[in-house]
């Protein structure tokens, strides 16, 4: 039968199936009148495709609507279905520079092993290809799994449609030696993307963007990276949309250095050169542990140097943001990364300021809560969506 018969009515078979597949996906049990009511189906199509489904191993039949519980009083129970999770698992890799995280999970994102490891940011490509490869097998095997359904990588550079980064930058080259092509063959489809869009993914998700229609996420690591999410959609542009080179003709910001490794070198070079006073707790700490967390961690504490540092941070941020939040009037900006957490008084100090170089209303500034995960989560995302997206051409597990 093929995508444009129709099945137990006038409706176009592919879409029919897809809206009940797509029910499934968005819910729990259901029965043929959850997908009439939801979809505009009649009822023996319903009934047909739903069963259809169970066939093709993306759902499950259950306990009928009287044995779980429903009381009736005449008439057949109905029948119940759910999206069978274990039809497969997917597969989320942040390959960033130092480490590879993965994360694998069933269908409806619920983490069944993930699998670490570092990488030296140095590593050919060859190396790099292998490193990423031992983490997927990794965390296939802690699942006991064999083949799984998608994987998406994430990566620190920017990605066209094809998965490809720009040649002729070598860091981008390092990071991202055509990945998904040198993988071995998996049997599901591979795909990539960058790693501050698959962080923006996440936020809308499961973080800070959810329920929300236009935002912002900035990666802020040893380069800021951003994931621009506007009316709702993920704006990619060409592939470097992402990519703040802008920022170096933004006065008070010069470059887009990561806030990270601004607020280590700031603070190594106060440690290094004497600037410190005897009761910072920075002087007291090695030159090579004065770092970013420990600035911020300083700062709260009311540390007179830390805060001047977080100050000198709070209002570069706050022309970032003018910039980025007036440039696509986005109603939030979300800060994510390790440091994320330590965020706080830094961005309420930031808050104060952005109105000052604002005619509009500003963005609201916030920290992320999803932690170091937050690529692999929106790597694992994008891999359910595309799943779900794509299942009527995809071979479940059985």
């Amino acid at each position: 039968m093929d995508a444009t018969t129709s099945t137990a009515g006038s409706e176009p078979r592919s879409s029919s199936i897809e809206a009940v597949l797509g029910h499934a996906w968005a819910t729990s049990a259901f029965t043929a009148a959850d997908v009439m009511s939801a979809t505009g189906l009649s009822r023996s199509t319903a009934i047909v495709l739903s069963d259809e489904l169970v066939e093709l191993g993306w759902l499950a039949e259950l306990d009928d609507a009287r044995q779980a519980g429903a009381e009736y009083r005449k008439g057949r129970p109905a029948r119940r279905y759910a999206l069978r999770v274990e039809a497969g698992v997917v597969v989320g890799v942040d390959a960033g520079a130092h480490s590879i995280t993965t994360i694998v999970t069933d269908l409806r994102g619920h983490e069944v092993a993930r699998s670490n490891c570092t990488v030296d940011p140095a590593a050919d490509s060859g190396e790099r290809v292998a490193a990423v490869d031992a983490a997927i097998e990794d965390g296939l095997r802690r699942a006991g799994a064999v083949r799984p359904l998608c994987i998406v990588l994430g990566v620190p550079a920017p990605v066209d449609a094809q998965g490809h980064s720009p040649e002729g930058n070598v860091f981008w080259e390092r990071m991202n030696p055509r990945l998904g092509e040198h993988l071995r063959d998996h049997g599901c489809a591979v795909l990539t993307d960058n790693d501050a869009n698959l962080a923006a993914l996440a936020e809308g998700a499961r973080g800070a963007g959810v329920g929300v229609d236009s935002y912002i996420t900035v990666v802020t690591g040893e380069r800021l990276g951003a994931g621009y999410v506007v009316d709702g959609r993920l704006v990619r542009g060409r592939g470097r949309a992402g990519e703040l080179h802008l920022l170096d003709l933004v006065d008070g910001v010069g470059s887009a250095r990561g806030i990270a490794a601004l607020l280590r070198d700031w603070g190594r070079e106060h440690r290094e050169s004497g600037g410190l006073p005897e009761s910072s707790p920075l002087s007291r700490l090695p030159v090579d542990e004065v770092d970013a967390l420990a600035i911020l961690a300083a700062a709260d504490g009311g540390d007179a140097v830390a805060l001047d540092m977080v100050r000198r941070m709070a209002d570069r941020v706050a022309r970032m943001s003018a910039v980025l939040g007036g440039l696509l009037d986005v109603e939030r900006i979300v800060f994510a990364g390790g440091i994320a957490p330590s965020m706080s008084l830094m961005l309420d100090i930031a808050s104060g300021i952005i109105p000052g170089y604002m005619s509009a209303e500003p963005p609201l500034l916030v920290a992320s809560s999803l932690g170091a995960d937050m690529v692999a989560l929106g790597a694992m995302a994008t891999a359910i969506d595309h799943v779900r997206r794509n299942a009527l051409r995809i071979e479940p597990s059985r």
